[in-house]
């Protein structure tokens, strides 16, 4: 096997590890949160999350409104974080989160 086909062969299997081949996203393992609802959502939704946050709706919803973003009926809107590297499964550790807060 020459140099060249077993360079591609390592990249295509660490592509493969990242989930970028397969076409699944890899979570981020090192997501905490905590600290990331106290520097981005914070200001917003209050200490407890008892601002623009409706804990009684469904986890999907709230999942969704933070990865897509939501217009909201007073400003601020809820912007998207999406396109900023949040996953769903990261939105899903935030709706937890915050629904933890203020018990």
């Amino acid at each position: 096997m020459s140099f060249k086909t077993k360079a591609i062969i390592s990249a295509l299997v660490g592509l493969a590890m990242a989930g970028i081949v397969s076409g699944t996203a890899v979570p981020r393992t090192d997501f905490d949160a905590a600290a990331t609802y106290n520097s981005k959502c914070k200001g917003c939704h209050g200490p407890k999350a008892d601002k623009k946050f409706d804990k009684a709706k469904a986890d999907d919803e709230l999942v969704q409104a933070i990865l897509k973003g939501k217009k909201a009926e007073k400003a601020p809107n809820m912007p998207e974080y999406e396109t900023k590297g949040i996953t769903t499964e990261n939105a899903q550790a935030l709706v937890t989160y915050m629904k933890s807060l203020g018990q």
